[in-house]
């Protein structure tokens, strides 16, 4: 079994790497990739670097945002260069810039809050550090108070949700625009080839897109990937067979993962997401092409 999309403290997930190494050597994992937001740091990490306690492979990997057609989207990289990963993204991550657009998200979504008439305690609203999200504890603190419920309709499913079609989406009011901070989709496939990786859609379904295989044949048009991360949380069984047809129809290659980031998703189990993943080495087809 395997595990390509994990999160860890050197981003959004809140276990660090030895806490991690530890869960997947529990899990018996044979292969897996660490893959925080816009950052390889994680691989300088002594725990990783001088990593006695995972007895399996460790695939290097980072998430990328990307934007394309106005939409923001992430893109996985694996078998890349951390240094040539991490040299770019001070372009686009630093710290410092980091904290600016974490401190404009934050004025733009209580704004949208207060437009909206939706209650929240601003002195319990905990910003987190500067590569995390604010925008999460804004929606945990808005879920506090029952009232904001029939305003938020079905953002109050889950954070995803409220994510994936609010804060993410141009056409939804509750759109804080984090694309204007982004690099271009074709500048982050560029960028992981140059690094020596392959560059692979993650989770397609997540987006909720209207056509999502329209929209990845578009993505190819501008780019070509190497491949789609077919076993994700976010798709059922008939989506992940959808995917999978799809790259052996394009000769794509395959990934998948849990997208583990700890308490934020607290359904999700490291190897196997929900429960039903159980992902094969077999499709690492790709690892030594």
């Amino acid at each position: 079994m395997i595990d390509l999309h994990i999160h860890t403290t050197y981003s959004d997930g809140d276990k660090n790497i030895t806490e991690i190494l530890k869960m997947c050597e529990n899990k018996k994992l044979e292969y897996i990739s660490i893959t925080d937001h816009n950052t390889v740091k994680q691989y300088e990490d002594e725990a990783l670097k001088n990593n006695n306690i995972f007895s399996g492979k460790v695939i290097k990997g980072v998430e990328l945002n990307a934007v394309f057609q106005n939409k923001n989207i992430e893109i996985l990289g694996y078998n890349i260069e951390p240094n040539i990963i991490n040299e770019w993204c001070q372009k686009y991550y630093s710290s410092q810039k980091l904290k600016e657009q974490q401190e404009i998200c934050y004025r733009r979504l209580l704004d949208i809050c207060d437009k909206q008439g939706l209650k929240y305690d601003e002195s319990q609203i905990i910003k987190p550090k500067s590569t995390g999200y604010v925008e999460i504890s804004i929606y945990e603190e808005l879920m506090k108070h029952k009232e904001n419920y029939k305003i938020l309709g079905e953002f109050t499913e889950s954070l995803g949700v409220f994510f994936r079609k609010g804060l993410a989406n141009p056409e939804s009011i509750y759109f804080v625009n984090r694309i204007e901070f982004r690099p271009k989709y074709k500048e982050v496939i560029d960028i992981i080839h140059k690094s020596g990786g392959k560059a692979f859609l993650a989770h397609p379904f997540e987006y909720k897109f209207k056509d999502t295989m329209e929209f990845i044949n578009n993505l190819r048009e501008e780019k070509e990937l190497d491949g789609i991360e077919c076993f994700h949380p976010s798709a059922n069984q008939e989506q992940r067979n959808i995917l999978i047809d799809y790259t052996k129809n394009n000769n794509l290659y395959i990934s998948g993962g849990s997208d583990y980031h700890g308490s934020s998703k607290p359904d999700i189990e490291i190897g196997v997401g929900r429960g039903d993943l159980s992902i094969s080495k077999e499709i690492l087809n790709w690892l030594y092409v």
